[in-house]
């Protein structure tokens, strides 16, 4: 970070010697690094006169500020993301060409977690390829602070042996059940099964929540685990699907359609997701802009994970 010290009249100050005080106290302050009472004994003033010099200075111009890092123009984003949409958090990871996507976001999720997640606290969690990541780092966390999770949805084995949270614990909950079923009878049954029910119920309770983002393509999540073929995914398409969140599909303003498939799905239905206060959902790339843009306009999640080129289409879409 460097500091410009530089004069814009008419706003600073003129006494020559006050002037004098404010270069000496950041010069300190912010290239030296030292305390404000370290600054104060060497001046010979109050810590709290250095506190108002560095103030002044800042308010007048004399003290300038400038972030030379690539996440500073991302911290642009995150606010411009929040006021777009109406979020109530957002993250943004700088561009790197030479590094893959999904890890870097998922990294990302993983410490908003870590920084938002408190004691005791239950993390009702979805499944990807992002979400994954995003578990995977932060797994060995959550004995630590006895954070319990949730799924969202049926689908064991996109969790079992992905993620390393799941096993022998104390601490998760899954939906022992696929996420999609043959029947409407047996996923209506599956639903009222007494322990579906009450891990359904437990992750609408849950106050943190992670999801990914499906794109509509033969390359989909759904596809590739089997839930959906390509041929029902250009249906759906067809039917105006821009994105699905847990085996939901929506539209471009975040309506959930009137599907078919929606009826055999073992999943926390979109209203009570909800209900979550927090829910994040981390997902970048083109080809998902259409997919994060619906979601976001549906408020099917109100904190948003991604990377700067994904930030900026998704604001030059909202304008």
């Amino acid at each position: 970070m460097n500091q410009d010290m530089s004069l814009h009249d008419p706003a600073l100050p003129t006494d020559v010697d006050e002037v004098e005080q404010i270069t000496r106290a950041a010069w300190h302050y912010y290239n030296d690094g030292l305390t404000q009472n370290q600054i104060a004994d060497m001046l010979g003033v109050s810590r709290i006169k250095v506190s108002r010099l560095l103030e002044k200075g800042r308010q007048s111009g004399l003290i300038e500020l400038r972030i030379n890092s690539p996440h500073a123009g991302c911290l642009t984003l995150q606010n411009e993301l929040v006021s777009a949409f109406g979020l109530v958090d957002s993250r943004v990871v700088p561009d790197a060409s030479d590094m893959a996507v999904v890890p870097r976001v998922g990294r990302a999720a993983a410490s908003y977690l870590v920084q938002k997640l408190e004691q005791d606290d239950l993390l009702a969690i979805g499944w990807g390829e992002t979400t994954t990541m995003a578990l995977r780092y932060t797994a060995p966390v959550f004995p630590q602070a006895n954070i319990a999770l949730v799924s969202l949805t049926g689908g064991v084995s996109a969790y079992i042996g992905t993620t390393g949270l799941f096993g022998p614990q104390n601490n998760a909950h899954l939906i022992p059940t696929p996420l999609r079923v043959s029947s409407i009878e047996l996923a209506e049954m599956l639903r009222r099964e007494p322990y579906v029910r009450h891990v359904l119920d437990m992750a609408a309770t849950a106050r943190m929540a992670l999801i990914g983002v499906g794109a509509v393509s033969s390359s989909a999540t759904l596809v590739r685990y089997g839930y959906c073929t390509s041929a029902e995914i250009d249906l759906y398409a067809r039917r105006g699907a821009v994105g699905d969140i847990l085996g939901y599909f929506y539209d471009a303003d975040g309506e959930i359609l009137d599907l078919d498939l929606h009826k055999h799905v073992v999943a926390v239905p979109p209203d009570d997701l909800r209900k979550i206060p927090n829910l994040a959902a981390a997902a970048a790339g083109s080809h998902k802009v259409d997919a994060i843009l619906g979601l976001l306009r549906g408020r099917l999640a109100n904190i948003l994970v991604t990377d700067q080129a994904t930030a900026e289409a998704l604001l030059r879409r909202a304008r």
